[in-house]
């Protein structure tokens, strides 16, 4: 199912594939690929155990979309390792880890859906017009269901960072 003008992009309505995610739904599976040592895959069974913090954006080549991957990461930081945090976008596994390398991150894994599109269309945030990622934060519990979700309207502009991570710290307590 298709769903237009839930998002613009500099104001323009844009489509996005697939159903709409809401809390207390089962987080779909996915495939996304990461380099590390290798071409690496990681899918929704690899979050399972632990709250899982999801940052989806159109691309880290952008300064909104580095700025959300940049906040999370220094937000996590306190976390250690009682979370999982990814960002999705569909920029090149290789770009992503020299974005990575640059910008010092490291609490939060990037991840890519170049491939099949799997999971912005069984999410719901792939933007049919730009073959893009729509930008939006989920938040797991260590089941897999979803207990937060928030897709921006405006893609340019930066997602709700404190009810997303209020949510991922109400799991922790």
């Amino acid at each position: 199912m298709a769903r237009t003008g839930e998002i613009t992009f500099r104001g323009n309505p844009m489509t996005l594939a697939g159903n709409r995610l809401a809390a207390g739904q089962a987080a779909p599976d996915f495939k996304l690929h990461y380099f590390d040592d290798g071409m690496q895959e990681l899918t929704l069974a690899n979050l399972k155990g632990k709250p899982s913090l999801i940052s989806v954006v159109p691309s880290l080549d952008t300064p909104v979309c580095a700025a959300q991957t940049s906040r999370f990461n220094a937000e996590l930081a306190a976390l250690q390792d009682t979370v999982n945090a990814v960002t999705v976008s569909c920029d090149l596994p290789f770009a992503q880890a020299r974005f990575c390398g640059s910008e010092e991150i490291a609490n939060i894994r990037v991840a890519s859906d170049y491939q099949e599109r799997a999971f912005g269309n069984g999410w719901g945030t792939l933007i049919e017009e730009l073959k893009l990622l729509t930008r939006a934060v989920y938040v797991l519990d260590a089941n897999g269901t979803v207990v937060y979700e928030q897709i921006v309207p405006e893609v340019v502009d930066e997602p709700d960072y404190d009810a997303a991570l209020a949510a991922l710290k109400a799991l922790l307590a």
